[in-house]
């Protein structure tokens, strides 16, 4: 069996090689379908909003041992609440309670009414009046939360835009990690309504995290580009397309050894949080992690380098670049070229013998072989 070692330098030398991008049409039609699914799902499925977002009111019952939600329904209804309240077991002897916020009859104060639903469930769960405990977010706060929510990835979009535009001098760089960036919200938001997990703070924060180190993938591949491509139009044996996917290859193995490091403790905090503490705030943010993470690095392959690819295609020079090696390597007959071919400059002065003036046609010898006009006498 192959070592990860020998065939990380195999692909790193291109003795082996996957036509990653040369098959991109594949990975743009699946891309698609998933982010259209995910569309899908949350359009049917709908998100679950934490009460950061759409308000309401909390009880905390600790030490209990009363685990199901009919006590709870049953003190709420006779407090006015129509809503059936979310009740979840968080650990093994506390009882989280979720509800719309709670009416408040004439001759009394909110705080007098949370006190009086807090006695009552504390009667209801067994417990003593100071293991429970609440608190209230208004619907005005839990909007003012999901546009400041939604501000910061609008403001992260554009900072990513501006700097990797500015970083690698290629506007098509940044587009093309920008729209990666935007498959990767979609199929994430998506995956996180299939799975019914709230969405709190922790989950906007760990989306956030994800969004960074998807561009921090991308942008290794993207050096790796850069850095394959820049004496590009100084032969005719490959193409900016075989550079790329060549860049791809190299970094394949630095992007699977970084996932699977990252992913495994994201992995065993949401197992932690999720099954054995219930912890809401680890869940939360430990699934936007780990689907996030898998789902970003896919893209930094599939994804981000060939629509890159596919905008520099589009370029004039690279056309004509790329046509050139299809002649020289006889994939096309001359004569079937769409696209004008010219000799770069490099290569018709290297050709040039300058002893015996002999050139090619369509080359010269430069100005100081053109005949000099006399001077004339006054």
């Amino acid at each position: 069996m192959i070592s990860l070692a020998t065939f990380g330098n195999e692909l790193y030398t291109g003795e082996r090689s996957y036509p990653i991008v040369q098959r991109r049409k594949w990975w743009f039609i699946i891309a698609i379908a998933a982010m259209v699914l995910s569309g899908l799902i949350v359009g049917i499925k709908g998100l679950n909003p934490g009460i950061e977002f759409r308000g309401g009111t909390e009880f905390t019952i600790s030490k209990t041992s009363v685990h199901t939600g009919d006590a709870a329904r049953d003190v709420l209804a006779k407090n006015g609440v129509s809503e059936p309240p979310r009740v979840s077991t968080v650990g093994t002897d506390t009882v989280r309670i979720q509800t719309e916020n709670i009416p408040v009859p004439e001759g009394k104060t909110s705080g007098e009414m949370l006190r009086t639903v807090s006695d009552e469930l504390a009667a209801a769960y067994g417990v003593a009046d100071n293991d429970v405990t609440s608190s209230s977010v208004g619907p005005s706060w839990g909007a003012d939360v999901s546009k400041k929510a939604l501000q910061g990835l609008v403001t992260f979009m554009v900072l990513v835009t501006i700097v990797m535009a500015a970083y690698f001098r290629a506007w098509r760089m940044g587009l093309a990690a920008i729209l990666a960036l935007i498959h990767d919200v979609i199929v994430t938001i998506g995956l996180y309504a299939l799975v019914g997990f709230e969405v709190t703070p922790a989950s906007v924060i760990g989306l956030l995290t994800i969004l960074g180190y998807s561009l921090y993938d991308t942008v290794v591949v993207f050096d790796k580009v850069r850095e394959n491509t820049e004496g590009l139009f100084e032969q005719y044996q490959v193409t900016y397309e075989d550079q790329a996917n060549l860049a791809v290859n190299q970094t394949l193995v630095r992007s699977i050894n970084t996932s699977i490091v990252g992913i495994l403790p994201v992995g065993s905090i949401l197992f932690v949080g999720a099954f054995l503490l219930g912890a809401g705030t680890l869940r939360d943010i430990a699934l936007a992690l780990f689907i996030g993470m898998i789902i970003s690095t896919l893209s930094s392959i599939f994804l981000a380098t060939p629509l890159e690819v596919v905008f520099r295609n589009g370029e004039a020079r690279i056309k004509e670049h790329t046509r050139r090696v299809q002649i020289e390597r006889g994939e096309i007959d001359p004569e079937e070229a769409t696209v004008p071919v010219s000799r770069p400059k490099s290569s018709a002065a290297a050709k040039v013998d300058t002893s015996t003036d002999v050139v090619e046609p369509g080359q010269h010898l430069g100005t100081r072989h053109q005949p000099r006009k006399k001077k004339g006498r006054r």
